[in-house]
Protein backbone atom coordinates (compact mmCIF):
# COMPACT_ATOMS: atom_id res chain seq x y z
CA UNK A 1 0.00 0.00 0.00
CA UNK A 2 1.16 3.87 -0.87
CA UNK A 3 1.61 6.66 1.49
CA UNK A 4 -1.57 7.58 -0.61
CA UNK A 5 -3.51 5.26 -0.06
CA UNK A 6 -3.03 4.87 3.52
CA UNK A 7 -3.92 8.86 3.78
CA UNK A 8 -7.23 7.91 1.60
CA UNK A 9 -7.81 5.34 4.16
CA UNK A 10 -6.78 7.57 6.91
CA UNK A 11 -9.31 10.34 6.32
CA UNK A 12 -12.19 7.80 5.33
CA UNK A 13 -11.70 6.72 8.90
CA UNK A 14 -11.93 10.52 9.72
CA UNK A 15 -14.50 11.07 8.19
CA UNK A 16 -16.85 8.25 9.98
CA UNK A 17 -15.61 9.93 13.31
CA UNK A 18 -18.80 11.23 15.62
CA UNK A 19 -19.79 14.68 15.91
CA UNK A 20 -17.35 15.72 12.99
CA UNK A 21 -19.98 16.94 10.30
CA UNK A 22 -18.10 18.47 7.40
CA UNK A 23 -14.45 17.87 5.95
CA UNK A 24 -13.44 20.92 6.91
CA UNK A 25 -14.10 20.06 10.24
CA UNK A 26 -12.89 16.97 10.30
CA UNK A 27 -9.22 18.34 8.80
CA UNK A 28 -8.73 21.01 11.71
CA UNK A 29 -9.67 18.37 14.56
CA UNK A 30 -7.38 15.62 13.32
CA UNK A 31 -4.49 15.31 14.95
CA UNK A 32 -1.29 14.67 13.04
CA UNK A 33 0.20 11.47 14.39
CA UNK A 34 3.87 12.64 12.88
CA UNK A 35 3.90 15.57 14.90
CA UNK A 36 2.48 13.83 17.92
CA UNK A 37 5.41 11.26 17.86
CA UNK A 38 7.96 14.00 16.66
CA UNK A 39 6.59 16.55 19.83
CA UNK A 40 7.04 13.93 22.86
CA UNK A 41 10.73 12.58 21.38
CA UNK A 42 12.00 16.48 21.02
CA UNK A 43 10.29 16.97 24.97
CA UNK A 44 12.12 13.96 26.30
CA UNK A 45 15.35 14.70 25.10
CA UNK A 46 15.07 18.24 26.00
CA UNK A 47 13.93 16.60 30.25
CA UNK A 48 17.10 14.67 29.37
CA UNK A 49 19.61 16.85 28.84
CA UNK A 50 18.35 19.01 31.14
CA UNK A 51 17.75 16.48 34.21
CA UNK A 52 21.63 15.59 33.48
CA UNK A 53 22.87 18.68 33.14
CA UNK A 54 21.14 19.59 37.15
CA UNK A 55 22.19 16.26 38.17
CA UNK A 56 26.02 16.79 37.33
CA UNK A 57 26.04 20.56 39.24
CA UNK A 58 24.33 19.40 42.02
CA UNK A 59 26.66 16.46 42.52
CA UNK A 60 29.73 18.75 43.16
CA UNK A 61 28.02 19.10 47.12
CA UNK A 62 30.17 17.62 49.66
CA UNK A 63 29.61 13.87 50.29
CA UNK A 64 29.00 12.81 54.11
CA UNK A 65 32.69 11.93 54.63
CA UNK A 66 33.67 15.00 54.15
CA UNK A 67 35.18 16.68 56.67
CA UNK A 68 34.35 20.02 58.96
CA UNK A 69 36.77 22.14 57.16
CA UNK A 70 36.00 20.75 53.76
CA UNK A 71 32.45 21.53 54.12
CA UNK A 72 32.88 25.06 55.45
CA UNK A 73 35.48 25.94 52.91
CA UNK A 74 33.37 24.89 50.17
CA UNK A 75 30.22 27.11 51.04
CA UNK A 76 32.79 29.81 51.82
CA UNK A 77 33.58 29.72 48.01
CA UNK A 78 31.71 32.04 46.16
CA UNK A 79 31.99 29.88 42.97
CA UNK A 80 31.62 26.30 44.18
CA UNK A 81 28.42 27.04 46.21
CA UNK A 82 26.78 29.14 42.71
CA UNK A 83 27.65 26.02 40.62
CA UNK A 84 24.76 24.02 43.23
CA UNK A 85 22.68 27.47 42.77
CA UNK A 86 23.21 27.01 38.71
CA UNK A 87 21.92 23.19 38.88
CA UNK A 88 19.30 24.15 41.24
CA UNK A 89 17.84 26.71 39.34
CA UNK A 90 17.97 24.25 35.83
CA UNK A 91 16.09 21.74 37.57
CA UNK A 92 12.66 23.52 37.29
CA UNK A 93 13.17 23.27 33.19
CA UNK A 94 13.75 19.97 33.61
CA UNK A 95 10.49 19.73 35.15
CA UNK A 96 8.80 21.67 32.87
CA UNK A 97 10.26 19.83 29.81
CA UNK A 98 8.79 16.67 31.51
CA UNK A 99 5.68 17.47 31.94
CA UNK A 100 5.73 18.30 28.35
CA UNK A 101 6.89 14.63 27.51
CA UNK A 102 4.02 12.97 29.61
CA UNK A 103 1.31 14.72 28.63
CA UNK A 104 2.81 14.68 24.78
CA UNK A 105 3.44 11.14 25.18
CA UNK A 106 -0.26 10.86 26.09
CA UNK A 107 -1.25 12.47 23.15
CA UNK A 108 0.59 10.11 20.58
CA UNK A 109 -0.45 7.23 22.50
CA UNK A 110 -3.98 8.33 22.26
CA UNK A 111 -3.45 9.06 18.56
CA UNK A 112 -1.49 5.56 17.81
CA UNK A 113 -3.64 3.39 19.91
CA UNK A 114 -7.24 4.68 20.00
CA UNK A 115 -8.44 1.58 20.88
CA UNK A 116 -7.40 -1.46 23.42
CA UNK A 117 -5.46 1.49 25.30
CA UNK A 118 -5.15 0.39 29.49
CA UNK A 119 -6.97 3.08 31.08
CA UNK A 120 -5.58 1.74 33.88
CA UNK A 121 -1.82 2.37 33.29
CA UNK A 122 -2.94 5.40 31.46
CA UNK A 123 -3.57 6.96 34.85
CA UNK A 124 -1.27 5.07 36.73
CA UNK A 125 1.43 6.69 34.39
CA UNK A 126 0.15 10.37 34.71
CA UNK A 127 0.24 10.14 38.49
CA UNK A 128 3.85 8.58 38.54
CA UNK A 129 5.32 11.22 36.53
CA UNK A 130 3.93 13.79 38.03
CA UNK A 131 5.05 12.29 41.47
CA UNK A 132 8.90 11.94 40.11
CA UNK A 133 8.98 15.49 39.24
CA UNK A 134 7.60 16.83 42.63
CA UNK A 135 10.35 14.60 44.46
CA UNK A 136 13.24 15.39 42.03
CA UNK A 137 12.84 19.49 42.43
CA UNK A 138 12.31 18.87 45.91
CA UNK A 139 15.55 16.54 46.06
CA UNK A 140 17.21 19.33 44.33
CA UNK A 141 15.81 22.40 46.48
CA UNK A 142 17.56 19.81 49.59
CA UNK A 143 20.52 19.55 47.88
CA UNK A 144 21.01 23.48 47.57
CA UNK A 145 19.55 24.77 50.41
CA UNK A 146 23.04 25.04 52.27
CA UNK A 147 24.11 26.66 49.28
CA UNK A 148 21.42 28.99 49.31
CA UNK A 149 21.43 30.44 52.67
CA UNK A 150 25.07 31.35 52.79
CA UNK A 151 24.51 32.70 49.41
CA UNK A 152 21.19 34.89 50.24
CA UNK A 153 21.57 35.63 53.72
CA UNK A 154 25.15 35.09 54.96
CA UNK A 155 23.35 32.23 57.13
CA UNK A 156 26.43 30.90 59.58
CA UNK A 157 27.91 27.03 58.04
CA UNK A 158 26.49 24.54 60.27
CA UNK A 159 28.18 21.01 59.06
CA UNK A 160 26.39 18.95 60.37
CA UNK A 161 22.87 20.74 58.74
CA UNK A 162 25.34 20.62 55.36
CA UNK A 163 25.27 17.04 55.65
CA UNK A 164 21.96 15.84 56.77
CA UNK A 165 20.37 18.23 53.91
CA UNK A 166 22.22 17.15 51.16
CA UNK A 167 21.89 13.22 52.18
CA UNK A 168 17.77 14.17 52.75
CA UNK A 169 17.61 15.32 49.11
CA UNK A 170 19.87 12.17 47.97
CA UNK A 171 17.41 10.08 50.13
CA UNK A 172 14.73 11.54 47.62
CA UNK A 173 16.27 11.00 44.66
CA UNK A 174 17.55 7.60 44.90
CA UNK A 175 15.06 6.01 46.76
CA UNK A 176 11.80 7.27 46.11
CA UNK A 177 11.96 9.45 42.65
CA UNK A 178 13.50 6.50 41.09
CA UNK A 179 10.34 4.15 41.79
CA UNK A 180 8.61 6.57 40.76
CA UNK A 181 10.42 6.91 37.96
CA UNK A 182 10.20 3.12 37.65
CA UNK A 183 6.50 2.67 37.38
CA UNK A 184 6.23 5.51 34.66
CA UNK A 185 8.98 2.94 32.60
CA UNK A 186 6.99 -0.09 33.43
CA UNK A 187 3.57 2.03 32.71
CA UNK A 188 4.84 3.92 29.87
CA UNK A 189 5.77 0.58 28.27
CA UNK A 190 2.63 -1.36 28.69
CA UNK A 191 0.84 1.15 27.04
CA UNK A 192 3.01 1.67 24.25
CA UNK A 193 3.59 -1.83 23.69
CA UNK A 194 0.48 -2.26 20.92
CA UNK A 195 2.09 0.98 18.97
CA UNK A 196 4.07 -0.11 15.68
CA UNK A 197 6.72 2.74 15.88
CA UNK A 198 8.13 0.87 19.15
CA UNK A 199 10.09 -2.25 18.57
CA UNK A 200 9.79 -5.47 20.63
CA UNK A 201 12.87 -5.13 21.71
CA UNK A 202 12.76 -1.90 23.04
CA UNK A 203 9.19 -2.59 25.22
CA UNK A 204 11.41 -6.06 26.71
CA UNK A 205 14.38 -3.41 27.83
CA UNK A 206 11.53 -1.18 29.10
CA UNK A 207 10.50 -3.91 31.74
CA UNK A 208 13.79 -4.83 32.71
CA UNK A 209 14.61 -1.21 33.18
CA UNK A 210 11.45 -0.78 35.15
CA UNK A 211 11.69 -3.38 37.42
CA UNK A 212 15.77 -2.61 37.88
CA UNK A 213 14.54 0.95 39.02
CA UNK A 214 12.09 -0.58 41.57
CA UNK A 215 13.72 -3.00 43.02
CA UNK A 216 17.48 -1.42 43.17
CA UNK A 217 18.30 -0.92 46.53
CA UNK A 218 21.39 1.08 45.70
CA UNK A 219 22.47 4.56 46.73
CA UNK A 220 24.32 5.13 44.24
CA UNK A 221 24.52 8.26 41.81
CA UNK A 222 24.66 6.11 39.06
CA UNK A 223 21.50 4.95 39.18
CA UNK A 224 19.84 8.48 38.40
CA UNK A 225 21.34 7.99 35.19
CA UNK A 226 19.21 4.94 34.14
CA UNK A 227 15.52 6.60 33.44
CA UNK A 228 16.86 9.73 31.42
CA UNK A 229 19.15 7.45 28.77
CA UNK A 230 16.18 5.35 28.69
CA UNK A 231 13.77 7.52 27.56
CA UNK A 232 16.48 9.28 25.37
CA UNK A 233 16.50 6.25 23.68
CA UNK A 234 12.82 5.62 23.57
CA UNK A 235 12.83 9.33 21.96
CA UNK A 236 15.42 8.45 19.52
CA UNK A 237 13.32 5.66 18.29
CA UNK A 238 10.19 7.63 18.24
CA UNK A 239 11.80 10.32 15.75
CA UNK A 240 12.86 7.78 13.82
CA UNK A 241 9.85 6.23 13.39
CA UNK A 242 7.97 9.92 12.83
CA UNK A 243 10.07 10.23 9.69
CA UNK A 244 8.37 7.42 7.70
CA UNK A 245 4.85 8.49 9.03
CA UNK A 246 3.17 10.55 5.94
CA UNK A 247 2.55 14.01 6.87
CA UNK A 248 -1.21 14.28 5.63
CA UNK A 249 -1.69 10.89 8.28
CA UNK A 250 -4.59 12.71 10.86
CA UNK A 251 -6.12 11.12 13.54
CA UNK A 252 -9.01 11.96 15.60
CA UNK A 253 -9.51 10.62 19.33
CA UNK A 254 -11.78 7.81 19.27
CA UNK A 255 -10.64 6.33 15.59
CA UNK A 256 -8.29 3.76 14.78
CA UNK A 257 -5.92 4.72 12.00
CA UNK A 258 -4.73 0.99 11.49
CA UNK A 259 -3.41 1.85 8.28
CA UNK A 260 -0.92 4.07 9.50
CA UNK A 261 1.14 0.93 10.55
CA UNK A 262 1.06 -0.13 6.57
CA UNK A 263 2.07 3.51 5.49
CA UNK A 264 4.99 3.27 7.63
CA UNK A 265 5.71 -0.21 7.60
CA UNK A 266 6.55 -0.36 11.32
CA UNK A 267 5.61 -3.84 12.19
CA UNK A 268 6.43 -5.59 15.03
CA UNK A 269 8.13 -8.26 12.68
CA UNK A 270 10.43 -5.52 11.44
CA UNK A 271 11.53 -4.13 14.13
Amino acid sequence: MTDEDAASNTGAAVASAPGLTTPDEQQVLGRSLRRAATLTALAGIAFSVLFLIALYLLSTTPGPKATDAEIIEFYQSPLTRRVLLVGLYVMPFAGIAFLWFIVSMRLWIRAAIAFGRDELFSEVQLVSGILFVGLFLVSAAAISSTAAAVEFSETPIDPIEARILPGFGTTLLLVLAMRMAAIFVISSTNLARSSPQIPRWFVWSGYVVGIFLLLSVSLSPILTLVFPIWVIVMCLLLLNRARQIPHDVKVVPGVVQHRVVQATGATRDES
